[in-house]
């Protein structure tokens, strides 16, 4: 099974703001939905996260708090992001 095939299309979608914000050197389709975000994986660090969780507040309509102690699960893979967005956005 390849990364499109195991990646959902909220999760793609997701991905796309990813590499879009960034300004990523990769597809969004090359990001695998259970690899880390930060650090290993695909090596964001503090400033990167920062940005997602800005692109997600505008597109998806809700704040990313940097105090929330979920944030480290939330950040930690695409899927877990996508879930935490898909349960929180009010767009």
């Amino acid at each position: 099974m390849n990364i499109v095939e195991s990646t959902s299309a909220q999760e793609r979608e997701l991905a796309d703001l990813i590499v879009a914000a960034l300004n990523l050197e990769i597809q969004a389709t090359e990001i695998e939905p259970e690899a880390p975000l930060y650090r290993e994986g695909l090596g964001l660090d503090s400033i990167d996260i920062l940005e997602i969780a800005l692109a997600v507040s505008k597109k998806y309509g809700f704040q990313l708090r940097s105090d929330d102690s979920d944030n480290v699960k939330t950040f930690s893979s695409l899927r877990n992001l996508n879930e935490h967005v898909q349960k929180n956005r009010t767009r």
